[in-house]
């Protein structure tokens, strides 16, 4: 049965106050006003003689509920007879052109026109996004769950891994989880060496996840806990590796292979826990570059983080909460790093430019944590914050000296401005940092200054006290990476990405000493170039390390056996590290044997007479590297 409309059926009692009818309040009985007669009057056969009063007339004026209405119709059709007779009246004016008569037909022709555009546009996007999720592409919208398993076959999480594995991890089979004692070494060894940096997710939720999943209790836990708690036990335990195969390796391996059960639920779209679970991954990654891509990971988390605007922080009113919003921001931070440092080893451009952001840091007092976990406080920052500035600045140097325009800087002022600001960032580091990731920055930032200052396409070209900074620093991380790698330590955070920084390091060091090998074995310190008094002046040397005990040439032959012998060490954990070694071999060899040539003259003065120094190599520069040839194992020359 159709409904019928209020105007059929007006609703007669309505909640207002009311007094009595004439005829009951002079028989004194109770009136409920009724309208438009009220029921004592009704079961008295008098409605026509009812009359109320209401909030709208004064007592003794009252009038029925029908003449009120009639009057309101007499006063809306005096008022339409006025509107006519003036319309007509400037109708028959000479000077004024006749207005003409809206059509009520035109006018709601016009409104369904423009709902039938509205629904055709709507009709048209959706066929788009149902376009794209038949092609198997991301989805348009971040909300958008084209990547569930019960809408399609092709989740969000298997296009992640069809795109970013190198090879199949194996399966874990009759392998078992870690015991509770050495699970929970595993994550305080997370939480001191990589959260202290990557500060992702929240610290307590990763505690909450081990003692749910180590309770043996029948307990609900969710995919993404899962996934988080594999990840971590998986980067911990890769990260104590020190030789390929070993116990660490192995349970690494198969703590991955146990989260990736969980992958389709955790990385699904639409959720923060999609990019905290892809920022584990990518991190697992550059401890196992033989089965995992990092680049293409740290595209998707990327493209994660942009989906759901992490990239932006969000208006005051929306996000009161400031420990939401500075979990937002490390975050957002935490794949900022990420994609900086990737981009930079890679010599790739970054996923996402800086102005394409606008996040501010976490505050200070969001990273302090409980001492019964950490066992001391930090004073006022922590170590996640300090990369968090570094990265920013290596990310403003090297989009303009990368990533922007050909055209050639005036002068190095831009350069020399940069290495100051790192060296003031150096100078702020609290003495409360712990040993390990005290030693982690300075590689850092001596990775930072010879990054800035080798030759680029927009760099001034170098000049001899540029080749020098660029020895002076190359030699020190060098000498200070070969002591970490050979000590056994298991402290701070290195993977397979710092084997690529020594290669760097090493290339830009062989560089120099093909340019200007003559004033560096010399020992002489050449003038800083010319600067005015109001630009920033060029940065000053480094200390030497070591004393004067040892001359350059003497420093150059131990620095480059050290750096072979550290390549060689990371090739027995890595096996993309055994081709950089090979790689270096052939582009040093020439500049080795001259110094070895070199240093025999100095203790013989007269050579033999079939000794000639060969000929110098061609100039090498980092840019000629093709990193990813190494990491397919391929030690073929320069790129074309």
């Amino acid at each position: 049965m159709p409904r019928s409309s209020f105007s059929d059926n007006p609703l007669l009692r309505v909640s207002r106050p009311v007094s009595a009818c004439s005829r009951c309040r002079s028989a004194k009985v109770k009136c409920d006003g009724k309208l438009p007669a009220c029921t004592a009057c009704e079961k008295a056969g008098r409605e026509n003689e009812c009359s109320a009063a209401n909030d709208q007339f004064a007592r003794g004026k009252e009038r029925s509920y029908v003449a009120a209405l009639e009057l309101r119709i007499e006063k809306m059709e005096r008022r339409l007879a006025f509107a006519r007779s003036r319309k007509a009246s400037l109708a028959q004016h000479a000077s004024l052109p006749p207005i003409p008569q809206t059509d009520r037909k035109d006018s709601l022709a016009n409104i369904q026109a423009a709902m039938y555009r509205k629904a055709a546009r709507s009709r048209e996007n959706s066929d788009v996004n149902s376009l794209i999720s038949d092609f198997g592409f991301l989805s348009v919208n971040a909300t958008t769950r084209d990547f569930e398993p019960s809408t399609s076959n092709m989740t969000f999480a298997r296009l992640v891994l069809a795109a970013a594995t190198n090879d199949p991890l194996p399966t874990d089979g009759n392998w078992q989880m870690p015991q509770r004692q050495t699970a929970f070494a595993l994550v305080q060894y997370y939480i001191a060496n990589i959260y202290s940096l990557y500060p992702a997710f929240s610290e307590p939720a990763l505690y909450n996840v081990f003692e749910q999943v180590y309770s043996m209790q029948d307990r609900v836990v969710k995919d993404s806990d899962y996934w988080l708690l594999y990840m971590v036990l998986a980067i911990s335990s890769s990260a104590q590796s020190q030789v390929q195969n070993d116990q660490y390796y192995i349970d690494g391996l198969y703590l991955a292979a146990r989260a990736l059960r969980h992958a389709d639920q955790a990385l699904m779209p639409g959720y923060t826990t999609q990019i905290q679970s892809l920022i584990l991954l990518t991190q697992y990654s550059t401890l196992d570059p033989a089965h995992f891509d990092s680049w293409h990971l740290i595209g998707f988390t990327c493209r994660a983080v942009i989906d759901l605007g992490f990239h932006q922080d969000p208006p005051t009113e929306q996000m009161s909460d400031k420990s939401l919003l500075d979990m937002r921001r490390k975050t957002f931070y935490c794949v900022y790093s990420l994609d900086r440092s990737i981009s930079m080893v890679l010599t790739r451009a970054f996923s996402f430019t800086d102005a394409a952001a606008n996040v501010a840091f976490p505050r200070p007092s969001s990273f302090n944590r409980r001492a019964s976990i950490t066992g001391q406080y930090l004073a006022s920052c922590e170590p996640a914050l300090l990369l968090f500035q570094l990265r920013r600045a290596q990310s403003h140097w090297y989009q303009l000296l990368s990533q922007s325009d050909s055209t050639p800087l005036p002068d190095a002022t831009f350069i020399w401005q940069m290495c100051r600001q790192m060296q003031e960032w150096a100078e702020r580091l609290p003495n409360s940092l712990p040993m390990g990731v005290r030693e982690l920055f300075d590689l850092e930032l001596r990775y930072s200054f010879v990054y800035c200052m080798s030759p680029s396409a927009r760099s001034p070209p170098l000049t001899d006290y540029d080749r020098l900074f660029i020895f002076e620093h190359a030699i020190a991380y060098l000498d200070h990476i070969y002591e970490i790698a050979h000590s056994g330590r298991d402290t701070g955070y290195y993977s397979y990405h710092d084997a690529l920084r020594v290669f760097f390091m090493a290339s830009q060091f062989v560089a120099v000493i093909r340019d200007a090998e003559d004033l560096l074995m010399s020992g002489i310190i050449p003038p800083p170039p010319p600067y005015s008094t109001d630009k920033v002046m060029p940065p000053l040397l480094p200390r030497r390390m070591g004393g004067v005990s040892f001359d350059n040439l003497e420093r150059s032959l131990g620095c480059l056996d050290r750096t072979a012998s550290t390549l060689a060490k990371y090739g027995e954990r890595w096996d993309n590290s055994v081709a950089l070694r090979r790689s270096f071999d052939l582009r040093s060899q020439d500049v080795v044997e001259r110094l070895r040539m070199r240093r025999q003259l100095k203790q013989h003065p007269s050579p033999p007479r079939n000794m000639q120094a060969p000929p110098m190599g061609a100039d090498m520069r980092w840019v000629g590297v093709d990193v990813e040839a190494m990491m397919r194992g391929n030690v073929g020359g320069p790129r074309p």
